[in-house]
């Protein structure tokens, strides 16, 4: 145990650096904002009688959980908002399950909060992590919180039907079952879209502003960004019935070979369950591959409590689904007259369970970035302000971004002893608690995203465990070992930190988009 301490105290004498650094970026931020902060009355120009004035302000193609959300905010802000959806039937799906409490806190801001109630979600205060039969506790951070402030876990479906009522209840807001085909453009200016009504009328909308945000399958999103979609894994999903977790209000993450396999209550009799399998190595469900590979490889691995449960939900038919994992870096393509945001625009693996939060997250700098604009008329003007957007939303979407991929390659299966060495470190990372296992679980939560605290937690994982290695007696094969691990975990991290964008996740006050102030 001496190794811990001493790796433990070298770590620990550099957490005051890192808090620091991000206390001064912190105080820097928050005086960018309070100087955007403007009355929201003036985002749009009304009459003497105070009606709001005008055709559509924003069209958002998509309502799902970006597009519902932020239909209700900018309608609350005043704004005249066109909505087209392509399906408002509740959506039937086994992503999006999960908000963290970084997303509720979010939901909070922006007055949805109650969109949480009545649909029988269940509060999570954190994991619980499982590896070679040892297991540890994970909790969220919650302390400097009100105690309705936690993770949610629901039904997707019945969440963003909640999202939808709230935004059609405003009368600014026009929620439409249709789907757009294409985006309206003159001389490089998008001025709205072409969309197919529910009853196959081809209509034209128009508005100084599009926001797309019409999910992962996105076909808008080509003329927006540079896309670079890929599929590392697929989940494959099951509700299990007449059981319950190790602990009340705390999710699992079993981490075992071949895959990582996670638990998580969605309503209170029902528990969700998420294998994770390599795209090249999914077995197919007609054929009955599927439930072979779960009942012998997966099943093994459950913890006793759920194994009856799940041997059940396996052998039930119907009751096995599959949905891709799709990863995609935000690489954004500046266009006057619109703008893209959600899963179109960016994505990560579901793992952490991150995307909703940054969804929400996102939203809110939106709303704090078109609050002063008085007219959305100047499209060019407006797309040069709306640039310093792709910077403001870093902090959390780096953090989950990063933390959400780079867990999902530490704790696939691999057969290189020093990724191993890797997975090990981690988990007994974790298990030291304190101030180790409170840094990730404050960036897992998404109530603290700090990209510099993701980057110093996971290099200290990595001198955790080559101090594990080299203690008490180094010999050149652990001195091997231990080399290798620091050049995985740098192999690891530094592709997704380039992918995500060096400048603006650690050094964003360079970033000459940050200091734009509205055009007036």
């Amino acid at each position: 145990m001496a190794y811990q301490y001493i790796v433990g105290g070298v770590i620990a004498s550099l957490l005051g650096f890192v808090f620091l650094y991000n206390s001064f970026v912190r105080r820097l931020k928050k005086t960018r904002i309070s100087s955007m902060e403007f009355p929201v009355e003036t985002c749009v120009k009304k009459t003497g009688s105070g009606e709001v004035v005008g055709a559509t302000d924003i069209i958002i193609v998509g309502a799902g959980v970006a597009g519902a959300a932020l239909a209700y905010t900018l309608g609350k802000d005043g704004r005249r908002v066109h909505a087209i959806e392509r399906e408002l039937n509740q959506p039937d799906r086994i992503a999006g399950e999960a908000l963290l409490p970084g997303g509720y806190v979010k939901l909070i801001e922006l007055g949805l909060e109650d969109c949480v109630d009545e649909i029988d979600a269940q509060r999570i205060l954190g994991y619980d992590l499982y590896k070679d039969g040892k297991s540890t506790k994970i909790s969220f951070p919650l302390e400097k919180f009100q105690s309705h402030v936690a993770g949610r876990n629901f039904y997707n479906g019945r969440f963003v039907q909640k999202l939808r009522e709230k935004a059609a209840s405003l009368p600014n807001v026009n929620l439409e079952q249709g789907t757009v085909t294409s985006l309206l453009e003159e001389n490089g200016t998008i001025k709205g879209v072409y969309y197919k009504t529910k009853s196959g009328q081809e209509l034209t909308a128009s508005a100084p502003l599009t926001i797309v945000c019409d999910g992962g399958f996105s076909n808008l999103r080509r003329s927006l960004c540079y896309p670079k979609v890929d599929i590392p894994s697929y989940f494959v999903g099951l509700v299990l019935e007449n059981c319950k977790l190790p602990h009340a209000n705390y999710g699992a993450i079993i981490l075992e070979d071949p895959s990582p396999i996670l638990f998580y209550p969605v309503t209170s009799t029902e528990i969700r369950c998420l294998v994770d399998v390599p795209s090249q190595k999914l077995p197919s469900v007609s054929g009955g591959e599927m439930a072979h590979f779960l009942k012998n490889v997966i099943a093994p691995k459950i913890p006793p409590e759920l194994h009856t449960a799940f041997i059940s939900a396996v052998e039930k038919q119907n009751n096995i689904r599959t949905m891709a994992n799709r990863t995609m870096p935000a690489a954004p393509l500046p266009t006057p007259g619109a703008l893209l945001i959600g899963d179109a625009f960016n994505m990560r693996h579901p793992i952490t369970g991150g995307g909703m939060t940054v969804a929400l997250s996102d939203v809110v700098v939106i709303r704090d970035l078109l609050r002063p604009l008085h007219n959305l008329g100047n499209a060019s003007a407006v797309c040069r302000y709306l640039e310093s957007f792709y910077t403001l939303r870093k902090p959390m979407a780096s953090t989950i971004n990063t933390l959400a991929d780079t867990l999902h390659k530490l704790f696939s299966a691999s057969s290189d002893p020093a990724m191993q060495q890797m997975q090990q470190a981690c988990f007994g990372y974790l298990s030291l608690g304190g101030v180790f296992s409170n840094g990730l679980s404050s960036l897992l939560s998404g109530l603290y995203p700090r990209p510099s605290s993701l980057a110093f937690h996971f290099f200290a994982m990595a001198v955790y465990g080559a101090g594990r290695l080299l203690l008490p007696f180094p010999s050149p094969n652990r001195m091997w070992t231990g080399a290798k691990l620091i050049w995985v975990a740098s192999s690891t991290l530094f592709p997704l930190i380039k992918s995500e964008g060096v400048k603006q996740m650690f050094f964003p006050l360079t970033v000459p988009a940050y200091y734009r102030a509205p055009p007036f």
